[in-house]
């Protein structure tokens, strides 16, 4: 496990990172990986849509050009104080602090479950998917970004270190074992040097 994994260590490295998040994520997360990822996903009219991990509110703020009922939870307080400065704590979107492995939302609540850059941190990351499945309506859609898995093997010693990285296979695993019957995986690349996301987009069996 790496040490970011621990949750502990991740609110205190978001204490301090939240300050400069916005402009460091573009590097890796930007928005026209957002826009991608977000085409990949169909909205209705009336969706319900979570941002588990929604951090400064990065993802949220593109969700919220497809949806009008939009929910966010983030266990750092940190990183919420700045989506509080762009949406307000209840007003374009209900924030909650929570952990993605104990949803606090009953069965079936929401249309459409998005995690961008979050499930690096999550010490069980089958069972943080298992909760966003269980939280997705039937037929509701789950999308997950993720740190692909580097090639080079420094890099992947400093990677195994840190945080979870994975690359499909270990993805295929996962989403699995969490009950998901129909995914797939994009690769997705700020620049040609920059690290490689690996998103998923699930659907969530009918029954």
């Amino acid at each position: 496990m790496g040490i970011l994994e621990d949750k502990s260590n991740a609110r205190l490295f978001y204490k301090y990172l939240s300050k400069v998040y916005d402009q460091v994520n573009r590097f890796n997360w930007n928005d026209e990986m957002r826009s991608e990822a977000l085409s990949w996903l169909e909205f209705g009219d009336d969706d319900r849509v979570l941002d588990v991990g929604c951090g400064t509110g990065f993802g949220t703020e593109g969700l919220l050009e497809h949806a009008d009922d939009v929910h966010g939870l983030d266990q750092s307080i940190h990183q919420m104080e700045k989506a509080f400065e762009k949406f307000g704590k209840r007003d374009r979107v209900n924030f909650y602090r929570g952990d993605a492995e104990r949803l606090p939302f009953v069965d079936d609540t929401f249309d459409i479950v998005w995690s961008s850059g979050s499930i690096e941190y999550w010490p069980d990351p089958v069972q943080g998917l298992a909760e966003l499945r269980r939280v997705a309506k039937p037929g509701g859609q789950v999308l997950v970004v993720g740190p692909d898995y580097p090639h080079n093997r420094v890099f992947q010693r400093i990677a195994d270190a840190i945080m979870l990285f994975y690359d499909e296979e270990e993805a295929d695993r996962m989403f699995e074992e969490a009950g998901y019957e129909s995914f797939e995986h994009h690769i997705q690349q700020a620049t040609p040097r920059s690290p490689r996301a690996i998103t998923t987009v699930a659907r969530v069996p009918e029954s």
